[in-house]
């Protein structure tokens, strides 16, 4: 029994003696009887040669040392096989020549492997030993080629593939790294068995050649056969670990979103029916990604922040935010601060319309004694409100606390709360009861907002917006339109917002023609799905100069870019937040400026027709019921009309065009001494909401002109007087 022992040490001992024997004659660049001509090492005069003409490439210090493993793996082979052939031993020298840094003397070395030649006998035994593992066979005849040698041999091909990276050939390098997953595949196209090659380096070379494919691809500017390459690790068995899975989902997920490209939609035979297939790029990131997610939670792999910040990326690209929210509340306690969960859910809600929801997120993370000077959360805070005239007062308590927390520490979010303030003291004028407190709020207003001007040094487009709107709204003109021209400067006429607000200052200045050119302009300068609103204020602008039927062709024109463009993006409900609405609502609206074309016209028909139109959008509209109040009026069916107001109210109690009409209605049917209290409190509603209405104002001086009395006729006459003002400055829509 010793002398068996013995025997076999003294063969082990043997076998590895000739190992190193074989390496040193391949080193010295001695012959063997299998190998004709062999690469020398670094030592010898060829290889001298790469490096003193300049041609070598080096690796890193770090690869240069000696793989004793791959020493093991040649021993084993040796020892399975008797011999050493002509491939293998290429392969052990080329790994040599890699680890020394002499890149072109290995890839030298690796090009003298005949691939095509040694594929089939490494693809049987692949299959052999999946086969026997499967069948738990004891049939023990050795194949031609070992699992050690087929081993060594796919390193060779992946240092290849290395080798030709190094030396920047991208292409050819992926085409090399292409047939260790081709070699595997076809061999096992069931997938790996767990644990196959684990007592050899196979499963490590697979694994790093199959992580290094896609990005040989996108480096060779190939991004569809990066795509490809990607699926294929992510849908065939190969045997991974979790890890490895995990880097090649975001590595995929990152290219899906930033390529620049739209991929094809994966083909998912596997699948079942209701299974989820992406459709396109974003898609298929967000899937990824949320996987990703999914094994953050059951601890599969380590928390990775980016992870989030590319999903939120994703979603908001889509427009479903509510689903990143949803992903946020689901991470578990611990996994990212608490500030940053709230303030990201609190945007999250924002984003996706949810105000309210939003606000009292930060309410109750701005309640904790630790997060009283959170400032981003206190700015969005303020945003928020200022938004709203109900809650602009909080809005400028927020505001206040933000400058406060900052100290003078930052230029910018200094420059940020100001605008915000400006913005809520604004909103809260609105609210306000008497002429020298809305005053006193819109010059607070005014103050705020060129505070922030100059601490960013009147470079901030936004800054110059708001300014440039809050002058517009207190008809100051002339500076607002000096602000709206420094915008278009600054911004290189790139903002539409720009472009409208500078054109309907032209129209309060009643320089019609002036705001039609720069709507032109705009127009030109513009992508087509960005024209709706230019369009529809050109069309206002030719109204208001009387020219009715260019009016209606540039209506039908914006109405036929929404059919195209709804066609085109097909039933998506992303909101265009650039102008609140969705393109269904946008479109309804255009059909309510069409039918209060032809009341003016007198054309019944065509007016009922867009009113029909509106109706199968949406029968919920206070502008619809509205709109057809008018059309009753025009046509003298006075009670109709009114029943026709009234319900408008019951939709929107602050819509001011029905709060008017209605009163002007009452006052036609001839209801003065008993409904004048009545038609006094909608004219009111309607001034308390909108205070610079020239109608609202005229409507009153009618009221008071028929109480006859002295002081009634003086009050008419200070309304006509604010009429006669307010037209003179009034806008063809809205600034806001």
């Amino acid at each position: 029994m010793k002398s068996n022992v013995r025997i076999k040490k003294q063969r082990r001992g043997g076998l590895r003696r000739d190992l190193q024997q074989i390496m040193k004659c391949l080193c010295t660049g001695e012959q063997l009887t299998k190998v004709d001509k062999m690469i020398p090492s670094s030592e010898s005069p060829a290889a001298k040669d790469y490096s003193l003409s300049g041609h070598s490439s080096k690796v890193s210090d770090g690869e240069k040392k000696p793989d004793t493993g791959n020493i093991e793996e040649a021993e084993l082979s040796l020892r399975e096989s008797s011999s050493l052939n002509y491939e293998e031993a290429r392969a052990l020298l080329g790994r040599i020549e890699y680890q020394k840094g002499n890149i072109e003397a290995a890839l030298h070395v690796f090009e003298g492997i005949d691939i095509a030649a040694i594929a089939p006998k490494m693809k049987l035994t692949l299959a052999r030993r999946a086969g026997r593992r499967k069948r738990r066979s004891h049939d023990y005849t050795p194949p031609q080629m070992s699992i050690h040698a087929v081993s060594l041999l796919l390193e060779a091909i992946f240092l290849k593939a290395k080798s030709l990276q190094h030396l920047q050939r991208f292409r050819e390098a992926a085409q090399t790294c292409k047939v260790i997953m081709d070699i595997v595949e076809s061999s096992l196209p069931e997938g790996l068995p767990e644990n196959f090659g684990a007592d050899c380096k196979l499963q490590e070379t697979l694994n790093k050649a199959i992580e290094l494919l896609p990005e040989l691809w996108k480096f060779s500017d190939s991004p569809r056969e990066a795509i490809f390459s990607y699926r294929w690790a992510l849908l065939h068995e190969w045997n991974l670990d979790v890890e490895t899975t995990a880097r090649i989902q975001k590595q995929f997920a990152i290219f899906l979103l930033y390529c620049g490209g739209e991929a094809s939609p994966p083909n998912l035979r596997s699948q079942m029916d209701s299974s989820f297939v992406p459709r396109n790029n974003i898609e298929e990131a967000i899937l990824l990604l949320m996987i990703l997610l999914r094994k953050v939670y059951l601890r599969r792999i380590e928390w990775d922040p980016s992870i989030l910040d590319h999903l939120s990326f994703a979603l908001s690209m889509s427009g479903d935010l509510r689903a990143l929210a949803k992903q946020i509340e689901e991470l578990l306690p611990g996994v990212i601060n608490r500030k940053e969960r709230y303030r990201i859910l609190a945007l999250c809600y924002y984003g996706a319309g949810e105000d309210l929801v939003a606000l009292n997120l930060l309410r109750r993370l701005l309640n904790g004694r630790e997060d009283l000077h959170f400032v981003p959360a206190l700015l969005m805070a303020s945003r928020i409100c200022g938004e709203k005239p109900n809650l602009a007062e909080e809005g400028i308590n927020f505001a206040h606390r933000a400058l406060e927390s900052l100290e003078d520490e930052c230029s910018e979010l200094a420059g940020t709360a100001n605008l915000l303030l400006g913005v809520a003291h604004s909103a809260h004028a609105k609210l306000a009861l008497s002429d020298f407190e809305r005053v006193a709020r819109q010059s607070e207003a005014l103050q705020a907002l060129e505070r922030a001007w100059k601490i960013t040094s009147m470079k901030d487009p936004i800054i110059l917006y708001y300014l440039s709107l809050e002058n517009a709204e207190q008809r100051k003109l002339e500076a607002a339109l000096y602000y709206a021209k420094s915008l278009l400067k600054l911004e290189g006429g790139s903002s539409l917002k720009g472009w409208l607000l500078l054109a309907r200052i032209l129209s309060a200045q009643k320089r019609f023609v002036d705001g039609e050119t720069v709507l032109n302009a705009a127009l030109d300068q513009s992508g087509k799905w960005d024209q709706g609103e230019l369009l529809r204020t050109k069309a206002k602008l030719q109204i208001a100069q009387g020219q009715l039927k260019s009016a209606v062709e540039t209506y039908t024109q914006l109405l036929a870019l929404l059919q195209v463009q709804s066609k085109s993006f097909g039933s998506a409900k992303k909101l265009r937040k650039d102008h609140g609405y969705s393109s269904r609502r946008f479109e309804q609206e255009i059909w309510h400026d069409l039918a209060y074309l032809y009341i003016s016209l007198s054309q019944w028909r065509d007016a009922e027709i867009c009113l029909s139109k509106s109706k199968a959008i949406s029968s919920y509209s206070a502008v619809r019921n509205h709109a057809t109040g008018v059309l009753y009026e025009r046509k003298g069916l006075l009670e109709e009309a009114l029943k026709a107001f009234q319900t408008a109210l019951d939709m929107d109690p602050d819509h001011v065009p029905s709060l008017i009409s209605a009163a002007g209605v009452l006052r036609q049917l001839g209801i003065q001494s008993s409904g004048s209290a009545v038609i006094k409190s909608l004219l009111m509603n309607a001034l308390r909401i909108d205070r610079m209405n020239p109608s609202a104002w005229y409507n009153f001086g009618l009221l008071h002109q028929a109480e006859g009395t002295a002081s009634s006729l003086e009050e008419a006459a200070e309304c006509f007087e604010a009429v006669a003002i307010l037209e003179g400055s009034a806008p063809v829509e809205p600034f806001r």
